[in-house]
This record gives structure tokens, C-alpha cells and sequence, in this order.
């Protein structure tokens, strides 16, 4: 009896071992078919990555180099400056002032061999300084007058943009346009009070420019027609200190470039085929506006070598949208 329970303890380890062995047996040669998933953790999932990492490239490119187009208000633009090492003396009109200086700030990032100084003063100041030698190109708001064409027989006229002449007023005055007639009668004391143009202040404060200025000439061609200024017209000598002047005397009345209204002041709409209009770029290019005229800039002979290509600049596409920017109307619209 002992003796066949031994026997029969044998025969079981030896159908568990038989067992075992074939369980893991099972497990192994198991694992074969499940070798089909393996593709997918190594089918590179992560492919599209790089497809999507090269479509963004050009983002990312197109991102860093905008900083680059816009690190001024003037524009990067094509025009090709020559790269030219010297000085440039630009000096006269305060109108034509804001644009030299903001096309001498452009010109001069893209030529570093360049220095460009732009000084203002007057028109009558420009065409001195170039016709005796003091700098090398004159600004004027004006046409060169006889005179100085005998004095100075070389001077040569670029016209580089187009300005309106607009009247200004106080904000608080109730005048919002008037007739050429009007406009004179107050500078030349016709109208002793505002009342006779439509409004409801007493005495105009009648504020003008000085003798040196382009713009004072141009208003007294083509709104004084010769009279004279009431003597008590107070005397500027910009354009921004007569809209200064404005801003701060409600019953003043004065006469500025295009691209000196600010906020301060009222732009007063001209009269014109029986209606009144507003003086801006539109208005001025559909010949509208009826008192704009031509700003130049001036050299002794026919420009050459900096300042020919300085005023090429200003007369390219980059140099009309400066000349646009700073409230003027550019040649090319």
C-alpha cells in the first residue's frame, strides 16, 4: 500500500512538471503572434512631426524678419541706395523740414556711410544757404522768385510733393468753413469780428508767418492778392508755433502746411465752385482743394553723388510713402 502511494505520488509531480513545461512552452511560442502590434509602436507615429516642423519653418522665418520691416514708421521698401560716404547739409523751409528729416532718418539706416543734417528756417533761408554755398541742398515752399534766380543763376528746383495751405481755427470756434474772400478779409482787417464770417467771438486773433517763410509768400499770392496784413498780426516762425499759437487762443485764426494739423486745432474747409472743401490728400490730388501748392528741394547745378541719390530716395515709392506719412501729398498716389 505504501509502496503504490509512492508510485502515485510520482506519477503526479510528473503530470505537474509535464504541465508546467508545457505552460511555459505555451507562453513562449504565445508571444509570436502577438509580434503583429510590434509595427505599431515602432511604425513611427511620430512622423507627421517633421512634415509639420517644416511647414512652420517659413512661420517662423517670416516672424523674425518683421521686426526688421517695422523699426521705423518709414518703410523698408526696395529702393536701392548708393552706398556713398559723406555729408549732407539740407537746410530752409519748416514745411518741407518734417519730410527731409524723416527721409535723412530712412536714407541713413540704409547707407551707415551717410550723415544727413536737416535744419529749417525759412524758405528764403534755403535758397541763401544754396546759392551761396553754405549747404547742399536748399528746401523752399515757394517757387524761386526772380530775383533769386539773377543772384543765384544755377539753382535747379526739384519738386519732391504737393501741400495744401489750410486755414486753422480753436476747436471752440463755431467757423468751419469759409470763402477765399473771407479768409483775406480777416487777414487784412476787413472783418473786425468773427460774426461777419459766421461765427460768434468778438475781435480774430490774427496770427501768421514771418518774412523768411515760403508759406507766408504762397498765402500772399493766392489769398492776400497783394493787400496788406493788419498791423497788429502776430509774427511766427513755424508752422508748428502758429498752430501752437492756435490751440491756445480760442478766437485765433492762422494758416499752416497740410501736415501740421493736429488735434489742437480745427481745419477750416475753402469754398470752392460754391462748396465747401476739406482740406486733405484726396481733396488736393483731385485738384479739389483750391490752394495747394508744389515743396521743392533745391541744389547749386544739377544734383550728383549724395544728395542726387538722397533725392532720388525721396522721389521713389519708399520716399512718397514718407512723404505720405508725414501728412503731404506724395507724387505718386
Amino acid at each position: 500500500m505504501t509502496e503504490l502511494l509512492k508510485k502515485q505520488g510520482i506519477f503526479t509531480l510528473f503530470v505537474a512538471g509535464f504541465l508546467l513545461l508545457a505552460i511555459v512552452a505555451a507562453g513562449c511560442t504565445g508571444g509570436a503572434p502577438q509580434s503583429n502590434p510590434t509595427p505599431v509602436e515602432t511604425t513611427p507615429a511620430p512622423t507627421p512631426l517633421p512634415t509639420t516642423a517644416a511647414t512652420l519653418a517659413p512661420v517662423q522665418t517670416t516672424a523674425a524678419s518683421t521686426p526688421a520691416a517695422i523699426v521705423s514708421s518709414t518703410p523698408t521698401g526696395t529702393y536701392a541706395v548708393q552706398q556713398i560716404a559723406g555729408k549732407l547739409l539740407v537746410t530752409g523751409s519748416t514745411t518741407v523740414f518734417p519730410i527731409a528729416q524723416a527721409a535723412a532718418e530712412a536714407y541713413m539706416e540704409k547707407n551707415l556711410k551717410a550723415d544727413i543734417q536737416v535744419s529749417g528756417g525759412g524758405s528764403s533761408v534755403g535758397v541763401q544757404a544754396i546759392g551761396e554755398g553754405t549747404a547742399d541742398i536748399g528746401m523752399s515752399s515757394r517757387e524761386i522768385s526772380a530775383a533769386e534766380k539773377s543772384k543765384y543763376p544755377n539753382l535747379v528746383p526739384v519738386d519732391i510733393a504737393t501741400d495744401a495751405v489750410v486755414v486753422i481755427v480753436n476747436p471752440s470756434n463755431q467757423v468751419s468753413a469759409l470763402t477765399l474772400d473771407q479768409a483775406r478779409g480777416l487777414y487784412n482787417g476787413t472783418f473786425q469780428g468773427w460774426n461777419a464770417v459766421g461765427g460768434t467771438l468778438t475781435y480774430p486773433v490774427v496770427i501768421g508767418r514771418d518774412s523768411a517763410s515760403g508759406t507766408r509768400v504762397y498765402f500772399n499770392d493766392a489769398v492776400m492778392h497783394g493787400d496788406k496784413y493788419r498791423s497788429d498780426m502776430r509774427e511766427m516762425n513755424s508752422n508748428g508755433a502758429v498752430a501752437q499759437a492756435v490751440a491756445q487762443t480760442p478766437a485765433a485764426v492762422g494758416y499752416v502746411g497740410l501736415g501740421f494739423i493736429t488735434s489742437g486745432v480745427k481745419a477750416v474747409a475753402i469754398y470752392s465752385n460754391g462748396q465747401p472743401v476739406t482740406p486733405s490728400i484726396a481733396t488736393v490730388l483731385s485738384h479739389q482743394y483750391p490752394i495747394s501748392r508744389p515743396l521743392y528741394m533745391i541744389t547749386q547745378g544739377q544734383p550728383s553723388g549724395l544728395a542726387k541719390d538722397f533725392i532720388s530716395f525721396i522721389l521713389s515709392p519708399d520716399g512718397q510713402k514718407i512723404v505720405q506719412d508725414q501728412g503731404f501729398v506724395p507724387l505718386q498716389s
